[in-house]
């Protein structure tokens, strides 16, 4: 005679809270679901929106891109009033790939989450994600300090390289410069160039860098522009410098 398989503590308890559903009406079964199983559904909707996410960045990623820009400015303004027809006439030669502009990437050493900020700068630039950085003094610091500003005067055309030196636009600074916990500089891996320009005196500097909220006595912060030194598009990312260059 067959000896009857004896079920597990996880059937039981499986059977016996079917039985308890089945019992309950209405507003109560709801009530009786959320009580012992929101843990397990949190669990699960939680999974299912990273897998939702990730297929979405992967899908994302295999699109063609010409162009990645992260503009953060020194107020709370949106620029894509200037951006709408430099991208558009950037496509008109034909060439395939969307341009991104991402203008919600927070960059503030004053917030006291700046790391967070500084983490999803470096992820960005280290999945090739970002191009061109218009930014303020906060970022472009953090920028230099992992040397991923692209020396401009290797890039830019020598006409517009020398104009932008003579008008004082082409910025100089160090690249690598380290703090050590001591305090100390690090100096090892620093590098002297041209790594930005400064786009406060240029027409879209006056638009969208005029108006910043300052305290009493402080001075309005610079608006720069970057070329992000492991970008695949430079050809683009140089048009769009020199757009922005226009005085």
């Amino acid at each position: 005679m067959n000896k009857k398989k004896k079920e597990s503590i996880f059937i039981k308890e499986v059977k016996r809270d079917i039985h308890t559903f089945r019992r309950l009406k209405g507003k109560e079964r709801l009530g009786f679901v959320w009580d012992y199983y929101r843990f397990k559904i949190i669990v699960a909707l939680f999974s299912l929106f990273v897998i939702i996410l990730f297929a979405h960045l992967l899908w994302e990623g295999q699109k063609p891109c010409r162009l990645r820009v992260c503009v953060v400015l020194n107020n709370e303004d949106y620029c894509d009033a200037w951006f709408d027809p430099f991208i558009k006439e950037l496509r008109s030669d034909g060439k395939p790939g969307k341009v991104e502009v991402n203008q919600d990437q927070p960059f503030d050493y004053h917030n006291r989450y700046y790391y967070l900020h500084e983490i999803e700068v470096m992820t960005t630039i280290s999945s090739r994600r970002m191009d061109v950085a218009v930014c303020g003094p906060d970022m472009y610091t953090y920028l230099l300090a992992i040397n991923a500003c692209a020396p401009l005067d290797t890039l830019l055309s020598p006409g517009l390289s020398s104009s932008l030196e003579q008008d004082g636009k082409l910025v100089k600074s160090t690249a690598g410069l380290r703090q050590n916990d001591d305090g100390s500089l690090d100096k090892s891996e620093a590098v002297e160039g041209f790594f930005a320009v400064d786009l406060s005196d240029t027409a879209f500097g006056r638009e969208y860098n005029e108006k910043q909220n300052l305290e009493e006595g402080e001075e309005k912060a610079p608006l720069y522009g970057v070329i992000i030194s492991n970008t695949d598009h430079a050809e683009d990312s140089v048009k769009l410098i020199t757009a922005l260059s226009a005085p």
